[in-house]
């Protein structure tokens, strides 16, 4: 285990939780909580025994409230542009990271919280998970990428709605909303979890980063592009040790043993 003062990083198998560790304040993020999570998906980027990485909250009754605003109040817009720049960065380092990344939402997602969800790649949530990007009601909007990612995932009539009326959503909602991938009964998220890492623990590593950036930069271009990027990432795995051991193992009729080369 890692020590970190505002998170708690430990794995388990091929899987590495980041556990979001500020209870008393629903787990909101002040800079220092964003340079270690973005450190600790570092470090799970590095170990080659981590497959797959879940973000969850301590404490039982939030994931993370997003940003801390009492570092926020009295800021100017200067001041403002470094700080959100963290959370750039943080949202840059999920979606580029090779490795699938999960958010367990339990209790409260809103603000910051919904918008890292809306970067992860799967989103597992509870009864009781209350997403929201409820930045409207304090003056202010999402300031790190929110209302972009939301228009692509709900389009823009319901991202208007989410963004400008800041009510909450709870965890069927936004499944229904497709915000999460799935609602699970409270108390079993992080088994839920658990079985998620491992069935992507047993595919191919490197076709599972070829997927996600198939999906995360190619589905971003014209179509045209697009199509050419993914077939660059279809190509460039049929020169990995993984596609010749899949396509064996397949044709053996036994499970593969995939080394992620």
């Amino acid at each position: 285990m890692t020590a970190y003062e505002t998170i708690v990083y430990e794995t388990e198998g091929p899987l590495a939780w980041i556990r979001f560790n500020r209870p008393r304040v629903h787990n909101a993020m002040n800079m220092q909580c964003l340079r270690e999570t973005s450190a600790a998906l570092d470090v799970a980027a590095a170990d080659p025994a981590v497959r797959v990485v879940a973000l969850v909250g301590s404490g039982g009754k939030a994931f993370t409230a997003g940003a801390d605003i009492t570092e926020l109040a009295d800021r100017t817009p200067f001041e403002m542009l470094g700080y959100n720049r963290l959370w750039l960065g943080l949202f840059d380092r999920i979606e580029a990271m090779p490795k699938p990344v999960v958010a367990g939402v339990h209790g409260w997602a809103t603000g910051g919280g919904t918008e890292l969800s809306l970067c992860c790649d799967f989103v597992v949530c509870t009864e009781a998970a209350r997403f929201g990007l409820a930045e409207i009601n304090i003056g202010v909007i999402p300031g790190a990428g929110a209302a972009v990612r939301l228009t692509r995932w709900v389009g823009r009539l319901k991202a208007k709605e989410i963004l400008m009326l800041g009510d909450l959503i709870p965890g069927p909602e936004a499944v229904a909303l497709q915000l999460a991938n799935r609602c699970v009964p409270d108390g079993a998220l992080e088994d839920a979890l658990r079985d998620l890492a491992g069935r992507l623990a047993s595919k191919a590593p490197l076709a599972l980063a070829a997927a996600k950036s198939s999906v995360n930069v190619g589905g971003e271009m014209p179509q045209p592009l697009g199509l050419e990027y993914e077939l660059r990432e279809f190509l460039l795995l049929f020169g990995t040790e993984d596609q010749k051991e899949g396509m064996r193992a397949f044709l053996e009729k036994r499970p593969a043993r995939y080394a992620g080369r």
